[in-house]
């Protein structure tokens, strides 16, 4: 490995958005960005292709991290899910910035529970870095700033069926589609089911109006706490208004329960990687509710953009260099608690097309 404190270590860096980081990242950092994954054979395949700018490292989520890895590394980015936060904790201890791009809400929970650990050893981990969590994060930020007091958030993603999507995506959405999720409403927790509940989101020129179901995103579940909202919910549909259409009624009648047997879920997940019958796009709704001047307020902010996990790997790559060159304050932190949406936009660029709206008038 190279000099002390100076490796990037991207855990999962040779599969879908791992690889996108890698790449973006070891064109700034040349020989210092690391493609970890239990694969060495992968890992080493993919170092090959970027002309040795990315490095191998054979490296296992659920086995203890060689220490001398870690003495070694400025950074850590994780793109798999995980069970526990021994891997968090060992990163903390030794100083090493932290930076999560999964979304299954109680594992974040746990890591917000490492505050003061992260304090004691000067690291910083950074969570809800991505799309959704990410991006809907702080196009939410925005809206709360824009008015005296935020009542309700509804966040609404559409994603294309046409896009490419990683293996770890596919499998967690399909497996989100019959789970049960915790929304916070009038500042209490509640259970309710995912793919029901549909609401019409309009994203504007080009996207149009869909309705979008209730899913298990995690930034519905953070966001109370960052942003203080009592009242927070996220939805999902697709460009594809047959096939989220169809995954409703699925749900609605009960045959959605098949996805639990093992060999009806590979097979939905492998269909939904075959079948390419939408395009490439991704588009974010954010409709907020409160109080401005004493006046009840509605603040929309609508993204439009392509291809999901492009976007995801872009606001990542913002993330990690603001770890990198440790701009962030100790601790545990969101997207929300340490950057501005009007930061992210600029890093974005052309990317992206923004419409923001207080009221029905452009902010």
């Amino acid at each position: 490995m190279t000099k002390a404190k100076a490796n990037i270590i991207i855990i999962g860096g040779y599969g879908h958005v791992g690889k996108m980081v890698c790449t973006e990242l070891s064109e700034m950092f040349p020989g210092k960005v690391f493609a970890a994954g239990r694969s060495l054979e992968r890992a080493t395949e993919f170092s090959q292709q970027s002309h040795g700018k990315i490095r191998p490292l054979q490296l296992n989520i659920h086995e203890p991290m060689d220490p001398s890895i870690l003495e070694q590394a400025k950074l850590v980015i994780m793109c798999l899910d995980q069970d526990n936060t021994a891997l968090v904790r060992a990163c903390l201890r030794y100083g090493v910035h932290y930076m999560d791009i999964t979304a299954n809400a109680d594992f974040l929970s746990q890591v917000e529970q490492c505050h003061q650990e992260a304090r004691a050893y000067q690291a910083t981990a950074l969570l809800s870095v991505g799309l959704a969590p990410g991006l809907t994060n702080l196009l939410a930020l925005q809206a709360t700033q824009l008015m005296d007091r935020t009542d309700e958030l509804n966040i609404s993603l559409m994603l294309g069926m046409g896009d490419r999507h990683g293996q770890a995506a596919l499998e967690w959405t399909v497996d989100q589609i019959h789970a049960d999720l915790e929304v916070i409403e009038q500042g209490r927790p509640v259970t309710r089911k995912s793919f029901t509940d549909g609401k019409v989101a309009d994203f504007g020129a080009g996207v149009g109006r869909h309705r979008a179901y209730r899913f298990p995103f995690s930034d519905q579940q953070t966001l109370p706490r960052t942003l203080k909202v009592p009242t927070v919910s996220t939805r999902l549909c697709f460009d594809s208004r047959l096939t989220t259409w169809l995954l409703a009624g699925l749900r609605t009648i009960g045959v959605s329960g098949l996805l639990r047997q093992q060999t009806v879920r590979d097979a939905v997940v492998r269909s939904f990687g075959k079948v390419h019958i939408g395009g490439n796009a991704v588009a974010v709704k954010v409709d907020a509710r409160g109080i401005l001047n004493g006046k009840e307020t509605k603040v929309q902010c609508r993204l439009r953009g392509h291809h999901q996990s492009e976007l995801t790997a872009k606001a990542s790559v913002f993330a990690a260099l603001a770890l990198y060159r440790s701009e962030l304050p100790y601790g545990i932190f969101h997207m929300e608690q340490v950057f501005s949406w009007n930061r992210m936009r600029v890093w974005l660029g052309q990317q992206v097309s923004v419409d923001i709206q207080v009221n029905g008038q452009q902010a």
